[in-house]
């Protein structure tokens, strides 16, 4: 086998061996696909469903947070408001904060995103009339704890920032005990102009799956494309008996 006859064979294996590989990750990101859809559906469904009781101190500590995220759930108890936490937040109403406060229920105590304040309403004094004492009901989504902070600005609990909604570590910054491993995002309530403003959680799911899975199949195309025209070249150097 002559030099080029060798790179011809060599080049044709490895056209070979590049479509099998983007065949095999444009079939993952199909699949992939279909998961995302799954997902967006049972979400939406949940979102929209009637509230249920949120999981019971007994299941918390062998609970996948996944399989109950984003149901709408509902709570009774009493805010302990002087230990809520303000972790920060980006929303449509411009920066400022999220506003976590325990909720001492009779199961335990539960993590409330009570809703969003600007930075002239951090301070709870400038926001008495939320303060509520007496006992109350929440309704909202179940959501998962964010641990750590977000890229680049993790939390410095011993500093009070806070990045991510963090259960664990607010949990353990505030001394509380028989805490669920989820919070709560509030739903926004009769008044609009209170503090903090509830019902702003964003639930958007980005599914670039069937992009990716196009681009992985037409480079498996062009990858066989390539392939015939080896072949077609090799059999065009064969002389003829």
């Amino acid at each position: 086998m002559t030099a080029t006859a060798r790179k011809r064979a060599l080049l044709l294996v490895s056209c070979l061996l590049a479509a099998a590989l983007f065949a095999a990750l444009g079939a993952w990101q199909v699949q992939r696909l279909s998961w995302k859809r799954d997902l967006i559906a049972r979400v939406d469904a949940r979102i929209h469903a009637s509230p249920v009781t949120p999981p019971s101190r007994r299941e918390w500590p062998s609970l996948d947070v996944r399989d109950v995220e984003y149901r709408r759930v509902e709570l009774h108890g009493r805010f302990l408001h002087d230990r809520e936490t303000l972790v920060d937040a980006l929303t449509a109403r411009g920066p400022g904060a999220w506003v976590l406060t325990p909720l001492q229920t009779a199961d335990g105590v539960v993590l409330v995103n009570r809703g969003f304040v600007p930075p002239e309403r951090r301070d709870p004094a400038t926001r008495r009339e939320g303060l509520a004492e007496s006992e109350v009901s929440v309704t909202g989504l179940l959501r998962a704890s964010e641990p750590g902070g977000r890229v680049l600005r993790p939390n410095a609990p011993e500093a009070e920032r806070w990045f991510s909604r963090d259960v664990v570590a607010i949990a353990q910054r505030r001394g509380l005990t028989d805490v669920a491993p989820f919070f709560v995002d509030a739903e926004a309530g009769l008044d609009a102009d209170r503090f903090p403003v509830g019902g702003l959680t964003v639930v958007r799911f980005r599914n670039a799956h069937l992009a990716y899975a196009v681009t992985w199949f037409g480079l498996c195309a062009l990858c066989l494309a390539g392939v015939v025209l080896l072949l077609r070249e090799s059999r065009s150097r064969i002389p003829p008996t």
